[in-house]
């Protein structure tokens, strides 16, 4: 097992460990558990959401133990790497890898829980939530800056970013960290292209569209005609992928 964890929470540690000894038969599960499952526990006084990774085929195992960072791993990197650049993330506990001849067999993330959050998939599609447009624009200057650093946040869909008001404003957390890209610069086709697994629905389209062109200092039509092609294709991609899967299951019946 390799166990490595945050600085000055190695206090920790123990109970890390006596925590993922009862990870399958205990916790607080959130969502359904189908692909990655995260459960959140009590730890000696802390809440701690502990998301541990699908298992892979025999050659990604192989591939995360030798040449590729695991997603356990790469989380907790980008999580320190995202503080530091006065982002939102949940603050970074520690990751578990397990391992065997072959390759990887389990890896674990460990942060912080978030308590008193909204997803922004309740924000986007519920329309009287309190600030809503003004939540989605400041979500789009989140996006903004991120381009500007130039990371591309993959995983750009609604439950990857939790929303929680702080005194007078809202601060918007990123998690699900371990897609990331990062160039020196990020042209605008690329910025908008990275909006297509938000949401397909235009009006909320048109919102970010309106304020990323304020900010990027180009016109609205641009900005909201290369996002909803964007979104269009992810639509078309899903629709395909599904039928896919269908075929796959009939040919196995």
């Amino acid at each position: 097992m390799k166990l490595i964890i945050a600085e000055g929470l190695s206090q920790y540690k123990d109970d890390i460990l006596s925590t993922l000894k009862k990870f399958k038969s205990e916790g607080t599960l959130i969502g359904n558990g189908s692909r990655n499952v995260i459960k959140v526990f009590d730890v000696n006084g802390m809440h701690l959401n502990f998301k541990s990774f699908k298992q892979h085929n025999i050659i990604n195992r192989h591939v995360y133990k030798f040449y590729r960072k695991s997603k356990a791993h790469r989380s907790f990197e980008y999580a320190h790497m995202l503080i530091s650049k006065n982002y939102h993330t949940p603050r970074p506990v520690a990751y578990i890898e397990n391992h065997d001849f072959i390759g990887l067999t389990s890896s674990y993330y460990v942060s912080e829980q978030l308590q008193d959050v909204w997803t922004l998939d309740r924000v986007l599609y519920d329309h009287s939530f309190a600030d809503r447009e003004k939540i989605i624009k400041e979500y789009t200057r989140l996006m903004f800056r991120l381009h500007n650093d130039g990371i591309q946040f993959l995983d750009n869909s609604p439950n990857n970013f939790l929303i929680r008001r702080e005194d007078n404003s809202y601060s918007i957390y990123l998690v699900d960290l371990n897609r990331m890209n990062f160039y020196d610069s990020i042209d605008l086709t690329k910025r908008l292209n990275n909006f297509a697994r938000l949401t397909n629905t235009p009006e909320i389209i048109e919102i970010i569209a309106e304020e990323y062109a304020n900010l990027y200092g180009t016109s609205k039509d641009i900005c909201l005609k290369t996002i909803m092609q964007a979104a269009q294709k992810q639509v078309t991609r899903r629709k395909i992928k599904k039928i896919l899967k269908l075929y796959k299951h009939i040919i196995k019946i």
